[in-house]
């Protein structure tokens, strides 16, 4: 996995560097110590993690999380757990408390990689998902799957007969699945746009189930939707 470093404290930087040197699963595309720099290589290089501290000037990891649509997982590494509670509010993958130590920087990517293996696109079939079911990965064709719901660091992937329970981040399913059919409603749905069959007040109907659409994503929905 490539990954970059956010965190305007050199010794920080150096020691998740160090970090990434000893895993072989991942190799170091930039060190940067504020957003700015981050976003210059996100926009030109492919990266697939982030390691992100959260007090820095000009721009807080915080702010960054917020205000920019990033695709990528993202490992919180701060001296301060205050953040963890609202950083998790937007689907980061783990929260790392500083001092870092090899064995808990471990555990987090080891993290990445399972939410990552478990639900992959299937190459040929971009209509299909391969998602893990105990030891075994079982196709799930896109169309069937109706909404999904955020619990805690695992997710719930509903199709009309079947339920997947699976370790993953809400921002990991919404990026793998179409944003033409798919909508976010709140932080913990996303919903098919084509099975949503009333909508109630601040609440999406879809067969017997009723979901809570929140204020950040109303408006969204509203564009996704036609209305006579």
């Amino acid at each position: 996995m490539n990954c970059i470093i956010i965190d305007d404290d050199e010794f920080s930087r150096n020691a998740i560097n160090q970090c990434i040197e000893r895993t072989e699963t991942l190799e170091l595309t930039a060190s940067c110590t504020n957003v700015t720099e981050a976003l210059k290589v996100l926009k030109g290089d492919k990266v697939d993690l982030i390691f992100l501290d959260m007090e820095m000037p000009e721009m807080s990891g915080m702010d960054f999380i917020r205000n920019f649509n990033v695709t990528q997982q993202i490992i919180i590494v701060s001296s301060y757990k205050d953040y963890a509670a609202e950083a998790y509010d937007f689907n980061v993958t783990d929260y790392i408390v500083k001092p870092v130590n090899y064995a808990r920087f471990l555990k987090a990517v080891n993290k990445v990689k399972d939410v990552e293996d478990n639900l992959q696109v299937d190459p040929k079939h971009t209509t299909d998902l391969f998602i893990k079911k105990r030891n075994k990965l079982v196709r799930v064709q896109v169309s069937d799957i109706v909404w999904v719901e955020a619990l805690a660091d695992y997710v719930n992937i509903y199709t009309d007969n079947a339920r997947f329970t699976i370790l993953s981040t809400m921002k990991a399913i919404e990026h793998k699945l179409p944003t033409k059919e798919f909508a976010r409603i709140h932080r913990s749905y996303i919903v098919r746009l084509d099975k949503i069959k009333e909508i109630e007040d601040n609440t999406v109907i879809i067969g017997d189930k009723r979901l809570a659409i929140s204020r950040t994503y109303q408006d969204n929905l509203n564009k996704r939707l036609n209305f006579l």
